[in-house]
């Protein structure tokens, strides 16, 4: 089975070697057929502590690292207004 890659914003670089990246998707309500924003928080593993807030990055499903983490920081799509 193929590994999982979300993109999506980090939100949080205060961990060391950890980010937390929020994916945006939009779905649509099954009785109202309204386009719903759902925001799903992620804590990926960054080695270099390259990430900073703001960036974009994209995301890949890997082994357990902690208790919390199972994702790892791929690559930084677009750099953040820092």
């Amino acid at each position: 089975m193929p590994k999982k890659i979300y993109t999506g914003e980090v939100i949080s670089d205060k961990m060391d070697k950890t980010v937390v990246v929020a994916v945006t998707r939009l779905t649509q309500h099954p009785r109202y057929k309204k386009t719903i924003k759902k925001v799903a928080k992620f804590k990926a593993h960054d080695e270099e502590n390259k990430c900073s807030a703001g960036d974009k990055v994209s995301i890949i499903e890997s082994r357990p690292i902690s208790r919390d983490k199972r994702w790892k920081v791929m690559d930084i799509v677009k750099r953040g207004n820092v």
